[in-house]
């Protein structure tokens, strides 16, 4: 059944994929948005004037701010976090605040609430470590070395998926996660290899890639992911599970990837190798035959169709 005339707070929701789960959920529901805007999709999306749209301008980490969020509203996604490499490795104590702090206040604020239906906690890939192949949700989760700050938002996220997963066994609370596997997509605001390639491949700049470029991912297109997020939604199986959400039919090289973009932007970028010293994600395909089983979700965009429409809103000037 789909979602209608309900009332949807999204955390973080002027990022990326918030504003794209707004867009779809807006033509029949109530979307509350809250946001402190320090990555904005959501202003250029046309969906900011919108009348099932409400504002709030605030930070996760305030608990008075979050209380009033939650009043009223019928299910929670929260997503507000800070991510990517840089920005990680620039605020590290920052990144592990918002998860942990955000995560509690948001958690706290929607317990003892009847009409709350769902609480999806969006957690990271990044919880299995720097090699993860067709990993599954119950495989073990790897902590990254204490002082490292690349792995700050990894070990924060973990913390937050059980938090949330505590709170569905002790206080009833219907939660569940999600782990995201590198989304991409129009609309993709700050860091991400993806926007980075096509940003210059179209402006005919170098593509820099780290090292090698022979790190593998498995893109995900944002479609496929807001798809996932209404199946969580609905779907009373998902209270107290935790999903993987990418597409693994969509694994490649970073080097690869950058080579493929430029044959599709039809670009003369050349493909530049940059040392990178700090530690990374080697290797991350999943294994979502969970997502599939019980929610009977499977990414359909495959990455050659979903870089051609990434690239065409690029052209479009976005």
């Amino acid at each position: 059944m789909p979602i209608q005339d309900a009332t949807i707070l999204i955390t973080g929701g002027a990022g990326f994929i918030g504003t794209a789960l707004a867009r779809r959920l807006l033509p029949h529901n109530r979307v509350r948005i809250l946001d402190n805007f320090r990555r904005d999709a959501l202003s250029a999306s046309g969906l900011a004037e919108h009348p099932n749209l409400d504002l709030v301008r605030g930070d996760v980490r305030d608990r008075d701010v979050v209380q009033r969020a939650v009043e009223g509203v019928d299910y929670v996604v929260h997503m507000a976090s800070l991510a990517g490499v840089d920005t990680v490795l620039e605020h590290p104590v920052e990144t592990m605040e918002v998860a942990i702090e955000g995560t509690m206040n948001v958690l706290r604020a929607c317990v003892g609430r009847s009409r709350i239906r769902r609480v999806v906690d969006f957690s990271t890939s990044e919880v299995f470590g720097s090699y993860a192949f067709r990993v599954q949700e119950a495989d073990v989760t790897a902590l990254g070395a204490v002082g490292e700050a690349r792995w700050t938002y990894a070990v924060s996220k973990l913390a937050t998926e059980h938090l949330a997963h505590n709170y569905w066994k002790q206080h009833g609370l219907p939660t569940c996660s999600i782990r995201p596997f590198n989304i991409y997509g129009p609309g993709q605001v700050g860091e991400g290899a993806i926007h980075a390639f096509v940003v210059r491949a179209l402006a005919g700049e170098p593509i820099r890639v780290h090292n090698e470029g022979d790190q593998i991912r498995a893109w995900c297109y944002v479609d496929d992911i807001v798809e996932a997020i209404m199946q969580v939604l609905v779907h009373d199986a998902a209270v107290g599970e935790a999903f993987n959400v990418g597409n693994p039919r969509s694994a490649i090289t970073i080097y690869q990837l950058a080579r493929l973009i430029v044959r599709l932007t039809e670009s003369s970028s050349p493909i530049e190798f940059v040392e990178w010293r700090f530690p990374d994600v080697e290797l991350r395909i999943p294994d979502v035959r969970k997502a599939e089983r019980l929610l009977g979700f499977r990414a359909k965009v495959d990455l050659e169709d979903g870089l051609s429409r990434t690239i065409d809103w690029y052209r479009r000037g976005r």
